[in-house]
């Protein structure tokens, strides 16, 4: 039987604001990325993207949103600090810290010889090997004028990317976090689900956004990335921002979800169709979700991403009957509070699935007008995986 939604709301509760960061988990983070620093050859890391300090430091600020006066944090063997302008002072002194909080009067520029004078005084006559943390899936900040302070700084001029290191700490989650992600996910999924209880033919796709991303924020998250969301009979724009097209019948909804809990990002897929799907469509939504838990179950502790990829293709060309279905270039990627992270489930990512890592699965199929996804995210155990996502539902959903 179909899911057919009406106008009743589901009344899934509200998640309450989450918890800090536990000075234990802090200081396992510091430990681990301290060992792959000594690895690594490198003294210091400057962090100029707001993720990564969050991650090591907890510290939030909706301040970080402008660009006129940046952030940094500075970790070395013995020491973590968050640089801020000054007026941050208050909120840094409001609750007890796991890091040294210094402060700069001005704006970038000012920031940015505070950052330099700072290295230069910790580390005095020596010339440190320094790392900043621009690289692969980062979105580091400031200027030009950074680059060029700490080249002039670091040891033969050699200002490194501390982006592999960094990712060897993070791509390895704990509990903690993959509790994070899984109300994330709840978060999104409940709002799409209530949503889509109101929904009608005739509404716009903007309207329909709007819905759920207001229902998803009074539903507990605390942030969230703008998200795709459109209707289409085929002629489908992954990432196109919603519009004024209106849902008729035979539309797909499909929708890509970003908000955030704690942190941590709800990258999660949903679909549903407008009228009655047709015997063919409910037998491929069928074989694509079996095939997408399929595929989850295949993730384990000792293979590669490319191993996986390549016993995925096994399953997957066969069963791709889709006449818009062409080479696939990946099967998912990892997440945490980034919305996507290394290692990718691709041909030539050799990366080792370990546990503690958080993987998405999201194969994608379109056939004749219609598109069926279903991403679904998995912690990785010694044992096997344990689902964060609530499961697609087993039918498709319908508005009518």
């Amino acid at each position: 039987m179909n899911i057919v939604y009406n106008d009743q709301a589901s009344g899934q509760k509200k998640f309450p604001s989450a918890p800090d960061v536990s000075a234990e988990e802090l200081a396992s983070r510091l430990s681990n990325i301290r060992r792959e620093m000594d690895a690594d050859g490198l003294d210091v890391i400057v962090l100029t993207d707001v993720v990564n300090i969050q991650y090591f430091t907890d510290f939030r600020s909706y301040s970080w949103y402008f660009h006129s006066r940046p952030f940094f944090a500075l970790i070395t063997a013995t020491e973590i600090s968050v640089i801020a302008a000054t007026y941050e002072r208050a909120h840094v002194d409001w609750k007890p810290r796991g890091f040294t909080g210094l402060y700069y009067d001005g704006y970038v520029e000012e920031g940015v010889k505070f950052v330099a004078d700072t290295i230069r005084h910790v580390f005095k006559a020596k010339s440190p090997r320094i790392g900043i943390d621009y690289g692969e899936e980062m979105a580091g900040r400031s200027s030009l004028t950074l680059v060029d302070s700490l080249r002039a700084l670091s040891a033969g001029g050699d200002l490194k990317s501390a982006a592999p290191t960094l990712w060897r700490v993070r791509l390895i989650k704990t509990p903690f976090e993959a509790a994070l992600k899984r109300n994330a996910f709840t978060i999104c999924d409940n709002a799409f689900d209530q949503t889509l209880a109101k929904a009608h033919i005739g509404i716009t796709e903007y309207e329909l956004w709007g819905m759920i991303t207001a229902q998803t924020f009074l539903n507990g998250a605390e942030g969230g990335v703008p998200f795709p969301l459109i209707f289409s009979k085929g002629d489908f724009t992954f990432g196109r921002p919603p519009g004024e097209r209106r849902l008729e019948d035979g539309h797909y909804i499909w929708a890509d979800f970003r908000a955030t809990y704690g942190g941590y990002t709800a990258d999660r897929n949903r679909i549903a169709r407008a009228g009655e799907p047709k015997a063919w469509e409910r037998e491929t939504y069928t074989a694509v979700r079996d095939l997408t838990l399929e595929l989850c179950a295949m993730l384990r502790p000792g293979i590669t991403c490319a191993d996986f990829f390549h016993e995925a293709m096994k399953l997957w060309v066969p069963a791709s009957v889709g006449n818009k279905w062409t080479a696939v270039a990946r099967f998912g990627h990892s997440g945490g509070m980034g919305i996507v992270e290394p290692p990718s489930l691709g041909p030539d990512d050799h990366v080792e699935i370990r546990p503690g890592m958080i993987l998405h699965v999201e194969p994608k199929l379109e056939r004749d007008g219609a598109v069926f996804q279903f991403e679904e995210c998995v912690f990785v155990r010694e044992d096997g995986i344990e689902f964060l996502t609530p499961l697609c539902p087993e039918t498709i959903p319908v508005i009518r």
